[in-house]
């Protein structure tokens, strides 16, 4: 009677592990209840299992029977489910967790159930829990190997296991398929046990540096910033810009400490009236002349040149009551005329002649 009972709360705790595997609501309040109860039925079936003595120090696996073999997975189940577990305070559940995988380990090896690889990964485990991995850190080769190895045995294993599962006809009657079944489904668990030591130990190494959770409270919020800047007993101090007492014009206060700390916003201008006029004045700079009183501006200056173009090449018309320039370009055009008599056009070039 004792036995039934243990094996239909252990029945019980697997169909609510599987209808949480089937939810992916994992964040809501009703998955989380839920969660709290199926870790509740796995811990009850560990405390009967205790007081039942299922499991002693003086058996062997050779002393278990093959229906026993499948509460050797209890401790791991809780595990699974403890890291789904939404908390504050993660630390507290990978910590949880572990013990639980510790525990799962422990049984397995006395009752030396783990293979060959998997009792010297349980060594070097227990050696140093912390920084325990599963594939090398230093060498990427050997680490994508590993993950490889890893990925193919774990399938291998689903594998079986899905072929024991959907063949009853296989294990009715037959003990030795029940038990390597079950033996099966162990080596499964205890291959993902030492992936999620690992994972553990690579999430504690991100947490390690997340910055410290503030504490509650504007007060205790304030208080705690300025002891971790070192600030305590500074009341001027305020890392606000838009404090009241900064923006009013009735402080008259010094803008400056002793040592030179800024107590309140200050603009540099030239004059008050500047402050003043910039008080209504548009976010950008508006011009303030047109373009024809720039450009009468920039000829005054001569920073404009006229003519060239078309027009260059046209004489002016000469005016004929001017007689002052009229006879100024009489004057001119003889004077050139007696210069081209004189030298006749090649008389200059003398290079060459013999």
């Amino acid at each position: 009677m004792e036995e039934q009972s243990i094996k239909s709360l252990f029945s019980s705790a697997e169909r609510q592990r599987k209808e949480l595997e089937s939810s992916w609501d994992s964040n809501t309040a009703t998955y989380q209840q839920n969660l709290a109860s199926a870790i509740t039925t796995y811990d009850d079936c560990l405390k009967l299992a205790g007081r039942l003595s299922f499991f002693s120090p003086n058996e062997t696996l050779e002393d278990l029977t093959s229906g026993d073999l499948q509460y050797l997975v209890i401790n791991y189940r809780l595990a699974e489910l403890i890291l789904r577990t939404c908390t504050e305070n993660r630390k507290s559940v990978i910590q949880k967790a572990r013990d639980a995988y510790e525990r799962y380990l422990s049984l397995l090896d006395h009752y030396e159930i783990l293979s060959g690889p998997d009792k010297k990964s349980y060594q070097t485990y227990t050696e140093d829990p912390t920084s325990f991995s599963t594939v090398s850190i230093t060498d990427p080769n050997a680490r994508r190997n590993a993950k490889i190895a890893n990925f193919k045995q774990e399938k291998e294993l689903k594998k079986k296991i899905e072929f024991l599962e959907q063949n009853p006809a296989y294990l009715q009657n037959d003990d030795d398929a029940v038990r390597e079944l079950h033996l099966a489904n162990i080596t499964l668990c205890t291959h993902n046990t030492f992936q999620q030591l690992e994972s553990m130990n690579r999430e504690l190494e991100v947490l390690a540096m997340a910055p410290p959770t503030p504490p509650a409270g504007p007060e205790n919020l304030e208080q705690d910033y300025r002891e971790r800047m070192g600030l305590r007993g500074t009341e001027d101090y305020s890392d606000r810009l838009d404090r009241r007492d900064m923006l009013s014009s009735s402080n008259t206060g010094p803008i400056l400490s002793q040592g030179g700390k800024p107590l309140r916003p200050f603009t540099l201008l030239d004059n008050r009236q500047s402050l003043k006029d910039g008080v209504f004045r548009s976010g950008h700079n508006l011009p303030t002349m047109t373009i024809d009183e720039y450009l009468e501006e920039e000829r005054a200056r001569g920073g404009i040149i006229e003519g060239g173009g078309e027009a260059s090449g046209r004489s002016p018309e000469p005016d004929e009551d001017n007689y002052e320039k009229a006879d100024a370009e009489t004057v001119k055009a003889r004077a050139w005329d007696e210069y081209v008599e004189e030298n006749p056009k090649g008389s200059g070039n003398t290079l060459n002649r013999g």
